[in-house]
């Protein structure tokens, strides 16, 4: 239609002794044109950066070399060919805590989940620093009730530089905070925000609560627990830890843990491991090992007694096996402690961590079909701890 529209109008202009009209430039030709005008943009000059921005950028720099990247690794095993590797389980983040090379991250970091629920520790952790390079690392202080993990890191102490330690207690709401994590393992993000509310009591995944929680907008996501957050100064006031759970991911509702609580906390863990449960010499199965072998859902089988401690003298009665290692008789279930349920081997340790060495604690036990209790006096007992 168009092309005949075009020939009617030559043939009129034609017929009337008009010249045709000219035809418009194509876009081709109009591409061509202006291909001849490419060339770099002039750069716009800007204004120095404010104050906010650089001091933005000058603590981000200085505590970066602080911050590094946890790999948590676990064997695992093809189920064709029965071979077992080591592959990473999780990742997250850590910072460094003092001049002896310890790493402080939170306890979930570094466990191996099964359905959803915390199963066990790993066995073996890599840690990246800021440089790049990755050396090895192990587990040697955890906080079951708290969420916190020490990490003896095994690389050059000159290497590792430890973060600024500042206090919680003086934090008000709407002061600017930084948070700097590896989230989804994007290593070293910055993000910020303000404190948007202090006293906070978050959940952990051993039936805890931690209280004076810090809460805050600065964007935190998956692979940013353990990582610093930090005051205007570049001081540590918290550790990144939970988000809140309505997606999985940051909707501007961020915890984090006190340094105050981190302050107490780690050196304890440092010198000793964990924090001091009541001694009760006896040691129990692991919960998961108990489903897998005995079909134990919940509660924890008695393993091991000590004679001379108090579990000996209450009775407390463990399983017994041949000289093969298979069991002959099954040992007491512990079903709770204190009138509360023992659902894990984590929420149980969280338990004795919370709970202040009392004279006595009495423990609901499942034996031969019935459930009895069984009093432990602690008072004065040298006894090995209880432990898994």
């Amino acid at each position: 239609m168009i092309r005949l529209s075009c020939t009617l109008l030559l043939l009129t202009a034609l017929l009337q002794g008009q010249e045709p009209p000219k035809s418009a430039p194509t876009e081709d030709a109009t591409i061509q044109r202006f291909r001849a005008h490419a060339k770099p943009r002039t750069v716009t000059q800007r204004a120095p950066l404010g104050a906010e921005e650089k001091n933005t950028i000058r603590r981000f720099k200085e505590a970066k070399p602080s911050v590094v990247y946890v790999s948590a690794i676990a064997p695992v095993q093809d189920l064709r060919t029965l071979d077992i590797t080591k592959v990473p389980t999780g990742t997250g983040t850590g910072f460094v805590w003092d001049e002896w090379g310890h790493v402080v991250t939170n306890h979930h970091v570094i466990t191996v989940e099964e359905g959803g629920r915390r199963v066990r520790d790993v066995d073996e952790v890599e840690v990246t620093l800021a440089d790049g390079k990755t050396y090895k690392g192990r587990v040697i202080g955890t906080s079951f009730a708290l969420d916190i993990a020490v990490l003896q890191v095994f690389a050059p102490l000159e290497a590792m530089r430890p973060i600024p330690i500042g206090r919680s207690h003086d934090l008000q709401v709407g002061q600017s905070v930084m948070a700097i994590g590896n989230p989804f393992g994007l290593d070293h993000s910055l993000t910020k925000g303000v404190i948007s509310a202090l006293g906070r009591g978050i959940d952990t995944g051993y039936n805890t609560r931690i209280l004076n929680a810090i809460q805050t907008d600065a964007a935190v996501n998956p692979g940013n627990s353990g990582g610093p957050l930090l005051d205007s100064t570049g001081r540590l006031v918290g550790m990144n830890t939970a988000i809140a759970a309505a997606t999985g991911a940051s909707v501007g509702i961020g915890f984090a843990i006190p340094v105050d609580t981190l302050n107490d906390i780690v050196p304890k863990l440092i010198a000793r491991d964990r924090l001091e449960p009541p001694r009760m010499g006896f040691v129990a199965l692991l919960a998961y090992e108990a489903h897998r072998v005995f079909g134990i859902t919940r509660g924890l089988v008695v393993k091991e007694v000590d004679a001379d401690s108090p579990a000996g003298r209450a009775g407390l009665r463990p399983l017994e096996v041949d000289a093969d290692g298979r069991v002959k008789t099954m040992g007491d279930i512990l079903l709770a402690y204190q009138g509360r349920v023992i659902e894990n081997e984590g929420q149980f340790l969280a338990m004795l961590e919370l709970e202040p060495p009392a004279d006595e604690v009495v423990f609901d036990v499942l034996r031969e079909g019935q459930v009895i209790k069984v009093t432990l006096r602690l008072k004065g007992s040298k006894a090995a701890p209880a432990s898994l």
